[in-house]
Order: C-alpha cells, then sequence, then structure tokens
C-alpha cells in the first residue's frame, strides 16, 4: 500500500504522512499555511483526493551510508527506494512510527507533535544488528522546498544548531505588506546534538545523482552549503562508528517560526530526551480526551477496534479544529460538530452560536461560517447554494438526543443586523426560509448547488429543482416540529408538520418514477435521476431521505431497496449514484465533468452512505439491519488483506470517498481517496452502530 497514510494534529497544524516518509503539512497562522513546500510554485487550495506523490514531493527522510561499502538505502523508504528486509508502518493514535532493516542496519523513527504549539518532533534511532562493527552516516533530509519567488534562503545558524530558511510570502499590494508582516516565514530544522556537517541549498545536496544517490552523499562530509535565493533544504550529517549491537538516537525539531527568538524558545522548550518524553505524554492525554462515550464488543474484532478507537479520534479532529479553516462551510461546520455530541456535547454546543449569530434577515444561512477576524469567505462559500438550513434541526436533533440542554432554545443571538432573537426563534425563521425557496410545485429551489456541491448548473437560471434537498426539507421540518412539540410549541409544530407532509407530497407528485425518486428537474424542466438516463440513472440521496422523511410509503421502501442493490452495490460501499457520467451536461454541471467514480461522479460517497445506513437503520418495517450492517463494515478497510490493497488504507479513518464505477472500471474501484472528512458520515456510524446495539 504505497499511499497508506495517517494523521496528527494539534488546534494549530495537521500533518498526514505516508508510510514512505512523504508528508502534507498544514499551520494555522490565522488562515491555513505551510512551512514545507513542493519544489515549484504551489496553487493555494484544498487538501487534493487521491494525493499524487513524487521524488521532489514534500517529505521527512534519512539516508543511511555504509562508509566501507558505499551501500545507501533510506528510511522511511523514499527517496532511495531501496527494498528492505524488515519494515514496520505504525500509525499511533497519538505517534507515527516506523522501523525499518537493511543490510544489516536498524532505523527507527517516530514522529510527535506538541499539544499547543506548531513543530514535529522527530526522534530517530540508528542500531547495528549486523553482528560485526559498522562505520555508516547517518543524513537526516527534511526539504523545505520552493518558498517564494519574492525572497528565499538558508543558512546553518550555529546558536540554534540547526538550518533556518527564510522568506517573504509573496504580494503585490501594499494593504497585504500589513496582513504579511507577522506571518512566519521562517523554516527551522534543529538539532539536538551537532552534526558533522550540513547542507542548506537543495542544488548542493542533489546534485547530478538525484534524490536516490545525493551527490553530497558522495563526499566525505556534506559541503556545509547555504542558500541565496536558491532553494533551501535541510540535511545534516553524522558520521558514527557501531559495533555490534550498538545504537544512537538523535533528535531533531521541525516547523515554522517569526523570527529567531521564536526557534530559540521552540528549542529551550522541546528540544531535550526530558521535554520529548513529557511532550509524548501530554499530546496522548490530549488525543484521550477525544475517547468518546460508545465502546463495543462483537464476533468482528477489527470492527472493535475500528469503532471503539479510531472512529471517536476521527470525530473528535473535526470537532476539534473545524478542518484547520477560518470559514468552514456551513454544512460542514454544523456537521463536523456533530460528532462532539459523543466526545464533549459542550464544544457541539457553540457551533449554533456561532453559525446562528451569521443568520441573515430573510432565515437563510450564509455559505460559509467566519470563524477569525478578518476571515472571507473562499473557494466553494462563494458560490450560492440552497441547503444550508437543512443541517440546523438534523444537528440540533442530534444534540438535543444527546444532551437534554433544552436551555440552549432560548439562548440569545445577536447577528450583524442588530436584531436579537433566540435560538429556537432563528430556527423557525431557517425553517421558514426552507419553505419559502420552492417553486409553484412545492419543490425546492437549486441554485448552484445543494449538498452535492458540483451540481451547479441544474438551477443557475433560477428554475432548476432539487428532488434531494425537497425530501430533506421535509425532514428537517419533521425533525424541527418534534422539537417544537416538545418545547410545548403547538401551533408552530402543526405548521412544519403540516409543511413536511406538503413537500413529501410534492417529491411523490413530481419526483417518483416507477421505481425511485427523481434527483431533480433542471431550468429547462427536465427530469433527471430517472430510469431513461443512460448516466446518471440513480442517485442515492434522495432515497435515503425519502425512507427519513416518510415520503417513501412501504411500498416505495420495498421498490427502491432491490434497486440500490441492482444499481449501486459495491463492495466497497454504496454509489452516490450510477451510472457515472462520461461527459459533460450542460443542465447539470461540473459534476459531469469529474473522472468516473471519483468524488461525486459516482465513488462511494461515505457520506451519503451514512445517511442511507442510517436510514436503513430506522426504517418502519425494522428488518434492514442486516443491509445497513452489511453497508457500514463496506465503510472499513479490511478485514482481508486484498481488499487493503485494493483501497490501498489502513482502517485508521474513514476517507470521504473510495472510487465507484465498480461495474465500469473494476481495476481502480476502491480506491482511498486518502482524506479524512468529513465529520457527519462518522457521526452517522456512531447513531447507526448505537441503534443496532
Amino acid at each position: 500500500m504505497p499511499k497508506a497514510a495517517t494523521f496528527l494534529w494539534n488546534q494549530k497544524m495537521m500533518i498526514q504522512i505516508t508510510c514512505r516518509g512523504y508528508a502534507t503539512a498544514q499551520f494555522m497562522q490565522p488562515e491555513p499555511a505551510k512551512y514545507a513546500q513542493a519544489p515549484n510554485i504551489e496553487a493555494k487550495t484544498f487538501m487534493q483526493p487521491e494525493q499524487n506523490y513524487y521524488a521532489h514531493h514534500p517529505g521527512r527522510f534519512v539516508y543511511i551510508k555504509d562508509l566501507d561499502t558505499r551501500n545507501l538505502f533510506s528510511a522511511p523508504h523514499e527517496p532511495v527506494r531501496a527494498p528492505p528486509e524488515r519494515f514496520v508502518f505504525s500509525a499511533g493514535k497519538s505517534n507515527v512510527s516506523w522501523v525499518v532493516e537493511r543490510s544489516g542496519i536498524r532505523v527507527e523513527m517516530v514522529m510527535s507533535l506538541p499539544t499547543d504549539d506548531v513543530a514535529e518532533l522527530w526522534t530517530i534511532r540508528v542500531s547495528n544488528i549486523s553482528g560485526t562493527p559498522r562505520r555508516i552516516a547517518v543524513t537526516p533530509y527534511f526539504p523545505t522546498g520552493y518558498m517564494s519567488w519574492m525572497n528565499q534562503s538558508a543558512e546553518w545558524n550555529a546558536d540554534l544548531v540547526g538550518v533556518v530558511a527564510s522568506s517573504v510570502t509573496p504580494y503585490q499590494k501594499a494593504d497585504d505588506y500589513f496582513k504579511n508582516k507577522y506571518l512566519k516565514d521562517k523554516t527551522y530544522f534543529l538539532c539536538e546534538t551537532l552534526p558533522d556537517s550540513w547542507e542548506a541549498s537543495q542544488q548542493a545536496f542533489e546534485g547530478e545523482g538525484g534524490l536516490h544517490n545525493p551527490s553530497a552523499l558522495e563526499g566525505e562530509k556534506l559541503s556545509n552549503s547555504d542558500a541565496r535565493y536558491e532553494t533551501p533544504t535541510a540535511a545534516v550529517q553524522y558520521r558514527t562508528e557501531l559495533e555490534a549491537g550498538q545504537s544512537r538516537e538523535y533528535r531533531f525539531m521541525f516547523g515554522p517560526a517569526y523570527d529567531e527568538a521564536e526557534i530559540q524558545t521552540m528549542r529551550e522548550r522541546y528540544l531535550s530526551k526530558k521535554a520529548f518524553e513529557q511532550t509524548a505524554k501530554d499530546y496522548a492525554e490530549y488525543m484521550e480526551r477525544g475517547r468518546g462515550c460508545l465502546r463495543i464488543e462483537t464476533p468482528d474484532k477489527e470492527l472493535d477496534n475500528f469503532v471503539n478507537n479510531w472512529l471517536p479520534r476521527q470525530v473528535y479532529y473535526h470537532g476539534n479544529v473545524n478542518r484547520l479553516t477560518t470559514d468552514p462551510q456551513t454544512r460542514n461546520y454544523l456537521q463536523d460538530n456533530m460528532g462532539m455530541n459523543y466526545i464533549n456535547p459542550e464544544v457541539a454546543r457553540a457551533p449554533f452560536i456561532t453559525a446562528l449569530s451569521q443568520q441573515e434577515p430573510n432565515g437563510a444561512m450564509p455559505d460559509g461560517i467566519l470563524l477569525a477576524e478578518g476571515a472571507e469567505l473562499k473557494y466553494i462559500n462563494q458560490i450560492p447554494h440552497t441547503d444550508h438550513c437543512v443541517w440546523l434541526p438534523i444537528a440540533l436533533d442530534v444534540y438535543l438526543s444527546e444532551t437534554n440542554d433544552y436551555a440552549l432554545l432560548d439562548e440569545p443571538i445577536r447577528t450583524s443586523d442588530g436584531t436579537t432573537l433566540t435560538v429556537f426563534e432563528r430556527l423557525t425563521r431557517a425553517m421558514d426560509f426552507l419553505l419559502s425557496i420552492r417553486d409553484p410545485r412545492g419543490l425546492s429551489y437549486i441554485a448552484q448547488g445543494d449538498w452535492c456541491d458540483p451540481m451547479n448548473m441544474v438551477g443557475y437560471l433560477g428554475r432548476g429543482v432539487s428532488g434531494w434537498l425537497t425530501l430533506a426539507t421535509a425532514y428537517a421540518l419533521k425533525l424541527f416540529a418534534n422539537i417544537c412539540t416538545q418545547t410545548n410549541h403547538p401551533s408552530l409544530a402543526t405548521h412544519f408538520y403540516t409543511a413536511a407532509t406538503t413537500c413529501n407530497t410534492s417529491a411523490n407528485t413530481h419526483l417518483w418514477h416507477t421505481s425511485w425518486f427523481a434527483r431533480g428537474i433542471t431550468d429547462a424542466g427536465t427530469i433527471f435521476g430517472v430510469a431513461s438516463d443512460p448516466e446518471g440513472r440513480i442517485w442515492l440521496n434522495p432515497q435515503a431521505f425519502a425512507l427519513l422523511s416518510g415520503a417513501a410509503s412501504p411500498a416505495q421502501t420495498a421498490a427502491i431497496l432491490p434497486q440500490i442493490d441492482e444499481h449501486l452495490a459495491t463492495p466497497y460501499g454504496v454509489q452516490m449514484f450510477g451510472p457515472p457520467y462520461t461527459s459533460m451536461r450542460e443542465d447539470i454541471g461540473r459534476v459531469t465533468q469529474k473522472a468516473p467514480g471519483s468524488a461525486e461522479n459516482a465513488s462511494v460517497y461515505n457520506h451519503a452512505a451514512a445517511f442511507y445506513i442510517y436510514a436503513l437503520y430506522t426504517t418502519q418495517d425494522g428488518n434492514q439491519a442486516d443491509r445497513a450492517y452489511r453497508h457500514l463494515r463496506q465503510m472499513i478497510p479490511g478485514p482481508g488483506g486484498e481488499d487493503y490493497l485494493q483501497r490501498g488504507q489502513l482502517p485508521v479513518f474513514i476517507p470521504n470517498y473510495y472510487r465507484g464505477a465498480w461495474r465500469e472500471g473494476p481495476r481502480t474501484a476502491g480506491r482511498s481517496s486518502g482524506l479524512f472528512w468529513e465529520g457527519m458520515r462518522v457521526v452517522r456510524v456512531f447513531r447507526g452502530q448505537r441503534l443496532r446495539s
């Protein structure tokens, strides 16, 4: 599994690292930034699914060279790619470790993070297991990449005992100077033990040999280079003699800083054996706070391990750091924090207040929630979507079910227009807004997207409607009507129950086609997601929410489920729809341009699958637990080796998708996106499993 990976985080940073040593790390200042770059100018974007790795991709490596035989290998595996005699990659809950053995030398690498600062803490232990004395060169190599076209450099700093790379974040507008003035534009690589030599220039280190055989390793020592408006790097070398059975242990720090004074502070705080041990203990305690309230014991021990250990960890990540963004999409912000009901309900409470404080006067929710001063809506949050209000009662239902904290509904919230209303009153406005954005048939407008972000051309002219959103609106209204009943608002309860019934009736009248519900109707009046469509014939989300909202009668449910089994079920879970699109449909949008089987184009989108699983657990006949459990288990890689290899992922998180298009492209079906999003789908697994148990 060359892309097998795991991740660590704290509230200021995150790093995802693969078994081969490639890494993607970012930190907040307050917007996301990187301290290790690609070797060329990178576009600022979100983390990419199915990330491609290449020789010069940022990573954390150590070269081992026998000074007598001149043999060379690297750990964990890149860049030399010499076949190891033993290889262990261990994704721990509070650290990441490797054991690599080759030619009688064992290399043990451990990476951990502090709880409150942005830094990577690395321990590298090199042991002679050959039975004879050895002379070796140990060369950690942590590339910083291309930092800036304006100004970049690096040099050895004797006082700090490390390589310090400096840059200036590029800008052109005068105002941006003041925004950038206090950015952490330095990257440091610090050594606890003084090395024999170093390189600070990528070209000096790599030379003509390439990363698989760097020219700098041919000499008696590294050249002690600097980088002057050249691509920086950080490589240090220790030449050591090891008797049989002898080991050497080294400790390093890697991270960003504003100035050398901050680097010195970080060195004093962390770079010692005692500090590493205390930091590891503190970080383990930090992870333990996300342990979760659910424990299971079943005959499937792999399932037990995931649900008891890794699932709450993933939930904790989302609620703890909000994906390390300053403007989470509104639905993501609410969904991700839903999981915290099973970790720390108080954390789950605050997002309602934060989100509703940004509600618009007409009851609509913005496309993104701003979490920091000066934050702006970016990327997808600049595109109008119509579904964000739906998630308020869905998230609130989970919160109230877990906490019984109905006092939240009386909390006053003031918005930017000067209006102060309670949480309950703002939810009421949000539900009325959902009812206001329907066409004369009672179907919900889609604008430039609903829960399916790239379905951006169904309704961009203002007439297209969403079948899923119509049904999701009915479900949200029913949930809120229940809350109205429980809080003694009978007239509002009747109003919203009646409105939910009306939405369901509209869906049945205009969207039910033979055996399932259509996905929507375009601006031009074309219904899609029906049996006559050669691509995008049946969509999972409308069916799941028809079950949840009550739109699907028992007879309709009996018709829907076999169709999902026939068209959407795969060995890796349930596809979002099928068959995949293979060319652009201009009346649907860019979802049809995505690679077949990837992302929203007919992948096994676990977020959608989780709602379907949950809906199965709540069906009226109560006889769908086995079908639900089968699909739930398929969300987790394994337990067989063949399944792990096909997915290319360890069972330490649920990715946002596995490749779909299983019927059309079985060779690539099941591949993990490698992205450990999102929180809502994980919380639905929690709730579904609790219903089953």
